[in-house]
């Protein structure tokens, strides 16, 4: 897989829905899970407005702040020789002689670079097989198949690599702006069932949630993490796209449809709380839930790409 591919050739934004296609699929499959943590297991919280509203600005603002501010806007201009990731970023600190002088510096960076390594063995199978498990929902007979089909789709996965960094995202792009679509039109239609969701865009709620109940807010923190997690991707995949299409790929293609789609589950959450059990494939229509695991397990393993992508990127570095 060649490190660097030539989509900053093509038009700018068929290098934004290359990037799309290599660099979100990690952080746009969140929805399946995120929000059905916060309220649905061992660890779970108590379905109320105020919850609802509180869990749901923490994310929105987590999405904000994290990977629009800190990634979008800060971190992705601190590129070395228009490389990116964690090591690229080690040797900025710690240029020539100075990784002597500051050895916890440079040894933090390898720690990161070891985490990243750590994140792309597992990835690839967790989530391809979370978003099959999907199938146990529809019903129990495909449970069996589960685990071989994850199999097959993971070695098909790795056996596309060869053909490269602009192929493949020019080959998996197209799938996420269907993803990213679907995402924002569940969420609109559960917004349009519940407007008042739109209030846990102020701040105000994840302020009084942390403020009132610290105990529940520190428990349910790990849960809200998991929105943003597959955001390091954007600035890991610097180098193979570039600074201009990854932040067009995001602010355009892929915030606005998470965003939409939290919203969307929140709301449905507020009509009905019993569907905390899988608030994002509950969303849609009953008639839709076998095209969204479908479409789903496709995006499951366009986002171990983002990984994949990313430790090729650091073993090149």
């Amino acid at each position: 897989m060649s490190s660097r591919s030539h989509a900053s050739k093509n038009a700018p934004w068929a290098a934004a829905v290359a990037a799309l296609g290599v660099v979100m699929g990690d952080i746009g499959t969140s929805p399946l899970y995120a929000f059905r943590e916060c309220f649905y297991g061992p660890h779970s919280i108590p379905i109320s407005p105020d919850h609802i509203l509180g869990v749901l600005s923490l994310i929105f603002w987590s999405l904000v702040c994290v990977v629009t501010i800190k990634y979008v806007m800060f971190v992705m201009r601190a590129d070395n020789r228009g490389e990116g990731g964690t090591l690229a970023l080690a040797f900025l600190v710690c240029p020539g002689n100075e990784r002597l002088r500051r050895p916890i510096l440079f040894a933090l960076g390898l720690i990161g670079c070891a985490f990243l390594y750590g994140e792309g063995a597992i990835t690839p199978a967790i989530s391809v097989l979370g978003a099959l498990e999907g199938l146990k929902i529809a019903t129990p007979i495909f449970e069996p198949y589960i685990l071989p089909l994850a199999s097959a789709i993971i070695v098909a996965l790795f056996a596309v690599q060869k053909y490269g960094t602009a192929r493949i995202g020019a080959m998996f792009g197209p799938i996420m702006i269907v993803w990213f679509a679907t995402l924002g039109l569940l969420g609109i239609s559960g917004i349009i069932s519940n407007p008042s969701i739109l209030w846990a865009m102020n701040p105000y709620y994840a302020v009084k949630f942390i403020a009132e109940d610290w105990n529940t807010t520190f428990l349910v923190l790990g849960s809200v993490f998991l929105c943003v997690t597959g955001g390091e991707a954007l600035y890991a995949d610097l180098g193979h796209f570039g600074r201009s299409p990854i932040r067009r790929a995001w602010l355009f293609m892929a915030l606005p449809g998470l965003a939409l789609n939290y919203f969307g589950q929140g709301a449905l959450l507020l009509t009905d709380p019993s569907a905390a059990s899988n608030p994002f494939y509950l969303l849609g229509p009953s008639w839709s839930l076998y095209p969204l695991i479908i479409l789903a397990t496709i995006v499951a393993a366009i986002a171990s790409q983002a990984v994949i992508t990313a430790v090729f990127s650091l073993s090149r570095q």
